[in-house]
């Protein structure tokens, strides 16, 4: 077996509607999901000599990894029995940060172990991406999704046109459980009339390919309770708005905040001007399916 490699490129949510619980005890929910490049590295290798079991290496993560998951579950579900492999992952993407990084690596390893095996049957990829999160099912293979359900049901949308985008991370991260938990405690959910509107609306406004939605149509109703526990994100919200970004908003569950450009030179002064923050912010494009970022790359520029 000779080493594979994919990258797994990160996602922002530009706007996400709320809506309430489902009987699995997660939340229907309306989002576009955007790739972007800054991207994670993994790559798969036999497991060592004489060891029989997979596993997955990521320096400076700590705990079980999604991908342990993504291997379990694509063994069980395919009925392959091929040999232990190990699977690195060199970390890009800012941890518990409300850009699916986990998630990405998830993806990106079940299209590893799809090509090692031999087993390109969609159904079980995606039943196992399924099975391992609500945003794994968008990243299995990355590209401008409108997610509904609880964000595993894909509409794909034209590619955008090109925009800049600032990520403002935070040296802190935010549990997604307990910022779900907290809307539930603001009752910020929304009715599933209001979500079927919502979806309508997204779909009409961005199938010509807009690079986003009209500001409306872009509010993050998980946002009140991101800064409901996070109180120092509304002073990141407001430096990135007088940054000079059209629309600034937490990103997914948070504690990320990004601001949408028109295009990247734009984002790329906002991160100059707000350099002086730790962990500094950094500006992105959006990743295109048809245009892989070198896999040496995180793709992110100062």
């Amino acid at each position: 077996m000779s080493a594979l490699r994919e990258l797994a490129p990160a996602k922002i949510n530009l706007g996400l509607t709320l809506g309430p619980l489902r009987e699995d005890g997660r939340h229907r929910l309306v989002t576009v999901m955007q790739p972007v490049a800054l991207c994670d590295s993994l790559e798969l290798l036999p497991a060592e000599i004489g060891s029989s079991a997979d596993r997955t290496l990521c320096p400076g993560v700590e705990g079980e990894n999604l991908v342990d998951k993504a291997i379990a579950g694509f063994r069980a579900a395919s009925g392959w029995s091929g040999a232990a492999v190990q699977i690195e992952i060199e970390k890009k993407i800012p941890v518990a940060a409300g850009m699916a990084g986990g998630s990405a690596d998830a993806g990106a390893a079940l299209r590893l172990l799809s090509r090692v095996s031999g087993i390109a049957d969609e159904e079980i990829l995606m039943a196992v991406a399924r099975e391992l999160g609500a945003d794994v099912p968008g990243q299995l293979q990355p590209r401008r999704y409108l997610a509904s359900g609880a964000g595993e049901e894909l509409r794909a949308l034209p590619e955008a046109a090109p925009f800049g985008i600032l990520v403002v991370p935070s040296d802190h991260g935010l549990s997604t459980a307990d910022v779900f938990a907290e809307a539930d405690r603001l009752a910020l959910p929304r009715s599933v009339a209001e979500l079927e509107s919502r979806q309508a609306e997204l779909v009409g406004a961005l199938a010509a390919g807009a690079a986003f939605a009209p500001p409306e149509l872009m509010v993050n109703d998980l946002e009140p309770a991101a800064v409901s526990l996070a109180p120092e994100l509304a002073w990141t919200l407001d430096e990135v708005r007088s940054a000079g970004a059209e629309q600034a908003l937490v990103c997914g569950s948070g504690p990320t905040v990004i601001g949408l450009f028109g295009e990247l030179g734009g984002a790329r002064g906002a991160a100059l001007a707000l350099s002086g923050r730790s962990p500094a912010p950094f500006a992105v494009e959006p990743w295109y399916p048809t245009v892989m970022p070198n896999a040496n790359s995180d793709g992110a520029t100062a």
